[in-house]
């Protein structure tokens, strides 16, 4: 009911009410019957539309996907299963995630539920505004660059990306495979530590998850923690002044009450964005070519076409502006006689970052940072701009280049009336420290 009332916002894409339902009725009946309930028993879940459910379509929100339907479940999915999860539908986002607002989906933009005439943020912005809308109690979504964290803070809940290898990328559709990984939308920090502790862990379809059991928080006593923020970050021309006075208000408040801050240097802040969008369409490049209408997806209907112009019209027709441009620059970067100027160097920079924060977390416990230079814009306001857009994940994308998990936790108002968050970050592997830092912040 509250999703049909909803609809507007355009969350969801595609809805499965009769089963959700089914599925309820035959919890509640094992319930009555004594069974033993699992951690997410009858716990509605949404889905990003780049995560695989068996018999369900699948289409990253993407013409070249149209009606294709997934043989197989993401082992996120089966774990939430096994535990008893209602997977209630597939939520819009941006075409094969790649936008920072929404705006780039085949199915229509998706309105922030604060004020419908501003963005809810992306790529994963129908997972951030269902759970906002209180549409599902919990959402799944990604984060290649800032895509659960970015609409996390623009709808005012809590947005985790996990360590890179803390959850199987096994059935997530690929933008840059060295980056992404699923994340969570939730509006506390429990409900974040159970679901991860669900999805977490070994998989034996996915080598990059580290093999160790998933790890489960507790809420713990008060700590004081050692905090470092960067100067560079805090002095951008491009954060809204209000974001970075309410910042440095709470971390005067956080050493009062007997934290330790410190602002650092961190002269590669202005590297980042350009590193992330040279490696991510490089990859991006790379993993779209497998869309090309032969073996499933759209295919062009003008039939007399020799088969390099068949490949070129399908994909042309198939594939979003967006997405077009991104594969373009990835190949480009890709090419002879460009690979060393700008793979390589941006190679570079990112081990240059993995090296810098290692030494970071030897001297400190968290890392914090804006989320978002500003808080929810305009729809269309960035669309003319692919600049502008691309430089609104400058915070967000420093943990994708290293790996390290991040969260935004919503604790301001924007005299605009739209909420803002701060982004922690913590060492790899290091989640329930983050969640636990996360959890007393919010308290305060």
């Amino acid at each position: 009911m509250a999703i049909e009332q909803q609809q507007p916002l355009n969350a969801y894409i595609r809805v499965y009410s009769k089963e959700a339902l089914a599925k309820a009725r035959l919890l509640d009946q094992q319930r009555k019957e004594g069974k033993p309930m699992g951690k997410l028993h009858g716990v509605v879940i949404g889905l990003k539309d780049v995560i695989a459910y068996k018999d369900h379509p699948l289409t990253a929100a993407s013409h070249i996907l149209q009606d294709y339907v997934s043989i197989y479940n993401a082992t996120a999915v089966d774990k939430m299963l096994a535990e008893e999860a209602i997977l209630i539908g597939h939520l819009n986002c941006d075409e094969f995630a790649m936008g920072s607002s929404n705006e780039n989906s085949a199915y229509g933009k998706v309105l922030n539920a604060r004020c419908n005439s501003r963005v809810p943020g992306g790529s994963s912005g129908g997972s951030a505004v269902a759970v906002q809308a209180g549409l599902c109690m919990v959402s799944l979504g990604s984060d290649t660059g800032g895509s659960v964290r970015q609409p996390a803070d623009f709808c005012g809940i809590l947005g985790l990306k996990p360590t890179y290898g803390r959850v199987s990328r096994y059935g997530l559709i690929a933008y840059a495979s060295s980056f992404d990984q699923i994340g969570i939308f939730a509006h506390t920090i429990g409900d974040v530590a159970l679901l991860l502790e669900v999805i977490a862990g070994v998989d034996e379809f996915d080598s990059t998850v580290k093999k160790e059991k998933a790890p489960v928080w507790k809420e713990a006593p008060d700590q004081k923690y050692r905090i470092a923020y960067f100067k560079e970050a805090l002095d951008h021309p491009g954060l809204d002044p209000e974001i970075r006075e309410a910042i440095l208000t709470r971390t005067e408040q956080w050493r009062q009450a007997g934290h330790t801050i410190e602002a650092i240097d961190f002269e590669l802040l202005g590297y980042i964005v350009p590193a992330y969008y040279v490696l991510t369409t490089a990859e991006a490049s790379s993993n779209l070519a497998r869309f090309d209408g032969v073996r499933y997806g759209y295919r062009t209907k003008d039939k007399d076409l020799e088969l390099t112009e068949f490949y070129k019209r399908t994909r042309s027709e198939g594939f979003g502006r967006e997405v077009k441009r991104r594969i373009l620059l990835g190949t480009f970067v890709l090419s002879a006689g460009y690979y060393d100027a700008y793979f390589t160097k941006a190679q570079q920079v990112r081990q240059l970052l993995v090296e810098r924060t290692n030494l970071i977390f030897k001297n400190f416990d968290i890392i914090i940072l804006p989320t978002a230079p500003t808080t929810a814009w305009r729809i269309g306001e960035k669309m003319d701009d692919p600049i502008a857009m691309y430089l609104a994940d400058i915070y967000t994308v420093y943990a994708n280049l290293t790996g390290i998990p991040g969260i935004s936790i919503p604790l301001f108002g924007h005299t605009n009336g739209m909420p803002f968050g701060v982004q922690a970050m913590t060492s790899h592997f290091n989640e329930v420290s983050l969640l636990q830092f996360s959890h007393q912040m919010m308290q305060q």
